[in-house]
């Protein structure tokens, strides 16, 4: 099962709007029959790929696979299906998949059909692989990621604005692999304004879909020279307002970006999740700035929240410090991480984890 969950790593930012999957295929004496995982523009499934590798060994094997196969005919023909017409006689899988189209029906026909099905092997790791896409399964909105990167007191820039940079090339460089993991990047105005960035995946990583950039902006302050416009027609850009002025909104459209106007605009952060969940937009990584950062945290709809500091002391009571908003009131309702990681890139500590929920006190 640890070979399967490995192999569908190999699909990261490769398989959105469908899921990480991997599949290995082994005899009873444990010898490895086939291999496989999913990539959306070979089309295939996991589990065919490793059934066509083992060959006529599939009979009597057993199959591997990091989630529930699917009994239903989309591009594919049902993996179940596949599985049973080739002899499998054992499937184990960690997870069921949250898609309604599949959702315990895949277990369902296996098992009714003679096949060994054993569950909840790895579960907590398969949860953690596909957490972008079981989330958007059960919202229907995006999973949510904040990544700031502060110096050691707390800072995003300096007094006059400068952010640029806080933490080394090593740490920056995996930033890009963060991104490469994402559907989206959203970012505030003012960010687009102060930095002028291009918001891209720089990983180098074939992808499956361009990166989306999403822009909170209910003034439409973004210039029409920025790169984000300038590029809009290659990279999908959405900018969300509440802002009535047509004129600016129809030069932003000439350019190619894609003007989404909703009540509240960019204050609406639900209605904003909820448009792009609706356009297959799985996940969505959040850059900032200070008061984007402080909407997702006072709204409670951060999913999951990495921190890069450097060892660099800023300074200043006039610098933005990381998250701005509200905050919490008392201590006791700050935000508390669970399952949390660490690591170092050339000094730069990376730190990752999880907001602790009603559930987990």
């Amino acid at each position: 099962m640890k070979r399967a969950l490995l192999l569908a790593e190999k699909g990261v930012g490769r398989v959105s709007p469908s899921p990480l999957v991997g599949c290995v295929i082994a005899s009873p004496e444990g010898e490895v029959l086939g291999e496989g995982f999913y990539v959306c523009k070979d089309v295939v499934h996991a589990e065919a790929v490793a059934l066509e590798k083992a060959g006529g060994r599939s009979k009597g094997a057993t199959a591997y696979v990091s989630l529930e196969p699917h009994h239903h005919h989309s591009r594919t023909p049902p993996c179940t299906e596949a599985l049973l017409n080739a002899g499998i006689t054992r499937v184990f899988s960690p997870i069921e998949d949250p898609n309604p189209l599949v959702a315990g029906k895949g277990f369902e026909f296996l098992r009714q059909s003679g096949v060994e099905v054993i569950t909840n092997i790895l579960k907590n790791e398969a949860e953690k692989q596909n957490e972008k896409y079981i989330h958007w399964h059960r919202t229907g909105r995006p999973f949510v990621h904040l990544k700031l990167a502060i110096s050691l007191d707390g800072r995003i820039a300096t007094r006059t604005g400068d952010s640029r940079w806080i933490t080394g090339e090593t740490a920056r460089e995996r930033v890009q692999e963060i991104r490469h993991e994402y559907d989206a990047i959203l970012v505030g105005a003012n960010t687009v304004i102060v930095d002028n960035p291009m918001l891209s995946d720089r990983s180098g990583k074939e992808r499956g879909r361009p990166l989306v950039r999403v822009i909170l902006d209910n003034s439409l302050r973004v210039s029409l020279n920025s790169h984000v416009v300038l590029t809009s027609k290659e990279t999908p850009t959405l900018v969300f307002t509440d802002n009535d002025d047509e004129e600016k909104a129809s030069m932003l459209r000439d350019e190619g970006v894609d003007v989404i106007n909703i009540a509240e605009g960019g204050r609406n952060l639900v209605g904003v999740l909820q448009e792009l969940g609706k356009r297959d937009i799985q996940s969505v990584l959040v850059e900032g700035g200070a008061e984007v950062a402080g909407a997702f945290f006072d709204a409670k709809l951060i999913d999951k929240i990495t921190f890069f500091i450097a060892p660099v002391v800023i300074g200043g009571r006039d610098a933005p410090t990381a998250i701005a908003g509200q905050g919490a009131q008392v201590l006791s309702s700050a935000m508390r991480l669970k399952d949390v990681e660490t690591s170092y890139h050339d000094g730069d500590l990376e730190i990752t984890g999880y907001p602790e929920t009603d559930r987990d006190s």
